[in-house]
Formats: structure tokens, sequence, C-alpha cells
């Protein structure tokens, strides 16, 4: 047995996650016996600064109200003040900071302004840790979106809808577009690769836990009582993500064919539970160790009809102080760090060896805008989970020094990586103290 272990079946190839019983190899990283995995979330159009910042510094700061969701997972992040993104910011080029914030939050690099041909921006730091260790595992990056897929059209103000709908880019031109249907994400991880094979295991109606059963059934005589204790927490946690998509899917049959929905779930909130999920399944099989999750553009104007918010968030984001406006910003702030840590809390649920998937994770959660009301990109909202396999110090709220690019940090991680990057973007040094 070895780290390629899959269990087959007619129309799937499930990756089982690491079995200590098994002896099985994995290139890990040098901090510790399980590999380390990287990602990064981006929420869009600012937020409620006084209600998102904590108060104070160190290991004694106080969580903000926004922040409440995380309270239970407080040593499991740290909260990362003072970081700039300087090439979101017009250096001469005009209006457009909705498309710069998304396409600067992980390269770095300032967007040329053209909406057509043309575009030019710089490797993303994911790309940048893919390139160099993407092969060691069945996929080299995921990445994840609500947002359907956009490479070309006009969108913020002379700039390309590809800057504003694509955080991961694989070179200068050329972005890594994300895919929002989780049954495409599911079929991705789990299934054979085999066209035909896959269609017709789908056209039976069943679960891919059904065709791989007679493989996951000689496995568990092969591995001891802890083992199969975690093949078993998989293949349910396998078996509820998949039941999710399924539901959905069938609640579209519903539907007149002139109105059937494009296979995404009609809750925003069920949407983005299903991504976060499906990464979580990517990193526990060591399908892939790097990850970037898109929550909605910068700029979107999606109202938040499950949280009472009927105006859109762009809309509301141009806030002018109005206190009424800041309240429901504060609102959908705090739905996504809900969402944020109900993800954290599935990792950190995730055994391996005498810790958990978390602890063996770094992630990155923010956005490339401060306050939508004055499209700032300095000292950005951010935080960064997870123990980096021993590497982090979570439990703090830190402040970087005044004028620190982003970047910096994403340097530091890369190196955590064993990537070797001598810069990412505007990087001039690498962020210490995390």
């Amino acid at each position: 047995m070895h780290r390629r272990t899959f269990l087959k079946g007619l129309g799937a190839a499930m990756t089982i996650p690491n079995l200590e019983s098994l002896g099985q190899n994995m290139s890990t990283s040098q901090a510790g016996e399980h590999p380390l995995r990287m990602a990064f979330v981006y929420a869009p159009n600012g937020v409620n600064l006084d209600k998102w910042r904590p108060t104070g510094s160190g290991s004694n700061y106080r969580l903000s109200e926004s922040l409440q969701p995380l309270a239970q997972l407080r040593q499991h992040f740290q909260v990362v003040g003072g970081l700039d993104h300087d090439k979101a910011r017009p250096n001469g080029d005009g209006p457009g900071d909705h498309a710069r914030a998304n396409a600067t939050f992980l390269t770095g690099c300032q967007a040329r302004k053209t909406t057509g041909e043309g575009i030019h921006l710089g490797v993303s730091v994911d790309q940048i840790a893919a390139q160099q260790i993407g092969h060691l595992t069945r996929l080299p990056s995921l990445e994840l979106s609500t947002d359907p897929p956009r490479k070309s059209g006009h969108c913020d103000s002379g700039y390309s809808c590809a800057y504003q709908f694509n955080l991961s880019w694989r070179s200068a031109t050329t972005p890594a577009p994300a895919e929002r249907d989780p049954r495409l994400v599911f079929e991705k991880l789990f299934g054979s690769g085999n066209a035909k094979e896959d269609a017709k295991r789908r056209a039976l109606n069943q679960s891919v836990l059904d065709f791989v059963m007679e493989d996951a059934k000689r496995l568990h005589h092969k591995v001891s009582s802890s083992d199969r204790d975690k093949l078993e927490e998989y293949m349910t946690a396998i078996r509820e993500t998949e039941q999710r998509i399924s539901r959905h899917e069938k609640f579209q049959n519903n539907y007149p064919a002139e109105q059937k929905p494009n296979g995404i779930p009609d809750s925003y909130r069920e949407h983005i539970r299903s991504m976060y999920d499906l990464m979580a399944l990517a990193f526990q099989t060591d399908s892939t160790r790097i990850s970037t999750f898109l929550l909605a553009h910068d700029g979107s104007n999606r109202s938040f009809q499950e949280i009472g918010i009927s105006e859109g968030h762009h809309s509301l984001s141009h806030h002018r102080k109005k206190e009424d406006h800041l309240e429901k910003i504060a609102k959908i702030d705090r739905f996504y760090i809900e969402e944020y840590a109900r993800f954290l809390s599935k990792l950190r649920g995730i055994r391996e060896g005498e810790g958990s998937l978390l602890d063996n994770t770094m992630i990155v959660y923010g956005g490339g805008i401060a306050d939508g009301n004055r499209h700032n990109h300095d000292n950005l909202p951010i935080i960064l989970a997870g123990g980096g396999a021993g590497s982090l110090q979570p439990g703090r709220y830190i402040h970087a020094p005044e004028g620190t690019p982003m970047t910096n940090l994403y340097l530091s991680l890369l190196e955590r990586m064993n990537v070797n990057a001598k810069r990412v973007g505007d990087s001039n040094g690498m962020l210490k103290n995390i």
C-alpha cells in the first residue's frame, strides 16, 4: 500500500486518507509527518471595520462583534493587521478598485487596464506553489467559487472581467478558472476520469460509495481499529456531501425545462457550505494541498435574503456612514465568518496523528478592500487560520509594520510549504511574526 491507494469501482476512484497502520508514504513538509496544506478565501466589498477589528493586541486581544462566531476556535487562528495591497490602488490608472482588489489579492501585481485583449497581471501565490509541488497530488490545485466563470468582457471601469472573477493566475495572461458547481467538483475528486464510466455510475442514481464498497470492505481487514474509525468518518463525510448535492439536483427536476436552474444550490449558505466541505475532503485525502475559494467577486451586488437583507452588498458597502447600512454590512460580515468558522471546525474535527487537519493547514481569509465606502487597500481585514504543521503561532492579534505588503505574508507561507520563491508580486521580505 502506498500514498496513491484508491478505492475503485465503476466510475469511481476515491483516494483514501492517510492511514498510519498501512505505513503509507507521502511527501510531507519538513515541519511534521503530515502534508501541509494552504488555502485562500476571498470575501468581497470590504467590511464594517468598527465591528470587525478586534481591540488590544497579542494573545489578550478582545474578539470583535463580527468575529464572535470564531470564539470557540480562538486558539486556531490569528488576526493579522497592517497588511496592504499597493497594487490594488489606482497608481495612475483611475477608477476600478473592485477589479484591482480581486486581481491583486493573490498576485500582488498591478493589472493592466484593458477590457479586451492584452490582459496582463502576474502569477498568483497558489499557482507559484502548484508549479513546484502540484505534482505530488492528484490535482495540482483546486479553484472554487460561487460566481460563474468569466474570462472576458467589460466589468469595472475599463477592466476586463477576467480580473474580477479569477483569484488564481497560472501566468501573467492566463487565469485558472474556478469551478462553481459542487457536482463537478465532486466528480473531479471522486470520479474515475473515464467519462463513459462516470456517466454510467450517475445514471444508476447511486452513491459513489456503493461502487467502491467491495474495495472498502477488503481495506477494513487490513487496518487498525483507529484507522477503521478514520475511514468510516471519511466515508460518512463523502456521503453527506454527496447527499447534499443530490438533494438539490432532485429539487431541480421539479422545475419546467425553461425555468430549470443551472445546477447550483438556491441557498447561498448551502452553496458556500458545499464548496467548503469539498475543499475539506480534497485536503483530507491529499487530493490537493493548494486551494482558493472566491466567496463572491468584489463589486458583487448579491442580496442576503437568508439573513433578512434585501439590498445588494455592493450598494450597502457605499454606506456614507449611514448607521442602517453599516449594521447590514456587519450582518453580512458575520454571515461570512459563521461559514468560515464552520469550515475551520470541520477541519479541526478531522484527526491526523496526535492533532487535526486544521493543525496541518494554513488558511488565509480576507479581501482586497478594507472599507467599501473608501475603497482603501491598506490595513486589510485578514485572518490566518491553522497551525501550519507547528510553524504558526495562532491565538493572537498581531500588527505588521506600517506599509507591509500583503505578499510578504504569502512569501512566508510559501517557505513553510517548501516552495522556493524569491518574491510574490510586490513583496519585499518575509512576514516573520506569524
